[in-house]
């Protein structure tokens, strides 16, 4: 198509659709509460994984926010179900859902995806979501892509200080100095342990406004605020692809007290990286970083970089 307009003639028709159902086959979506799901502030890309935030909650307490990066466990594929916005003027097709719209996302089922990795996908590999887009690549089960770093440590960085409130999983700060980094430990009087930053919702970046927090139904009066990033500061070379937001670290490679799982949350300058270690520290060594996840999913259907291919939570007879 160019500009609405057929342009080209197929010899053969294609198979599908990125994000379409492969399969009349039972498929299910993830549970979610009242108020959710809806895209996040980015908008929601179908035909990608995606992950849940706690940028909005449901009426359940959980989070209720789809954006298709993240870290960890995906919370589902982003199916082709008449879920996409076409806003774009005298634009013909589109696949994205804008912000705030609900959305569903699918944990489990048949779909055709795009093979998005540098090697083609063999029926029964098994499908990868990359943490900073949410696209898909394919690889034997238990690879996934991974990059180490030799870091001088993971510790307390500079701390931002200001005055809040705590309502329900929103924290409201004024008086902001220092930057407040996604990932970073708040506290503070009546701050429950564990409260770490999610998302900013408004205000100056990194700045005085609003941000959403992991730990939902908190009422904390105005008091001092405390927000405390853990930074890990890479000291030498990076043995792969560039370390990216969303990164987690796989393991300690040589490195003692790394906090497997945690998520790189930002980027604060070309050697430094916040990362979410919920206030644990490490000393120098070298850590291994996976840069995307292994899902439910196998490959069903051949398919080069590029081409699409069939998905489904049921592995094939190899």
């Amino acid at each position: 198509m160019s500009n609405g307009i057929q342009s080209s003639v197929s010899v053969q028709p294609a198979p599908g659709v990125v994000g379409d159902f492969a399969t009349a086959n039972p498929r299910f979506s993830q549970l979610a509460g009242p108020g959710a799901i809806v895209a996040g502030p980015n908008g929601l890309v179908i035909g990608k994984f995606a992950w849940l935030s706690y940028s909005q909650v449901d009426g359940d307490g959980a989070p209720g926010a789809a954006n298709n990066f993240g870290s960890g466990p995906v919370a589902g594929f982003v199916g082709r179900a008449q879920q996409g916005l076409i806003t774009t003027y005298l634009t013909p097709a589109g696949m994205l859902i804008p912000a705030g719209f609900q959305a569903t996302l699918f944990s489990g089922g048949d779909f055709w995806v795009l093979n998005e990795g540098a090697s083609a996908a063999r029926p029964n590999m098994k499908a990868y979501a990359n943490f900073l887009t949410g696209a898909v690549t394919f690889a034997a089960a238990g690879a996934p892509t991974t990059t180490s770093a030799a870091t001088t440590a993971i510790a307390a960085g500079t701390a931002a200080t200001g005055t809040g409130t705590i309502q329900g999983n929103v924290l409201t700060i004024s008086g902001v100095t220092n930057t407040i980094y996604p990932g970073a430990v708040v506290s503070g009087s009546g701050v429950a342990s564990g409260t770490t930053v999610s998302a900013q919702l408004s205000g100056t970046p990194g700045g005085a406004g609003t941000y959403a927090v992991n730990i939902p139904s908190q009422s904390v009066a105005s008091t001092a605020i405390t927000v405390t990033p853990y930074v890990m500061t890479v000291s030498g070379s990076v043995t792969g692809p560039a370390i990216t937001t969303g990164a987690v670290i796989q393991s300690s490679g040589t490195a003692t007290g790394v906090v497997i799982g945690a998520p790189v949350t930002a980027q604060i300058t070309g050697t430094t990286f916040v990362v979410a270690t919920g206030g644990g520290t490490a000393v120098s060594g070298t850590v291994v970083l996976a840069l995307n996840v292994e899902t439910s999913w196998y490959a069903m259907s051949f398919g080069a970089q590029g081409e699409i291919v069939k998905i489904s939570n049921v592995p094939g007879i190899g």
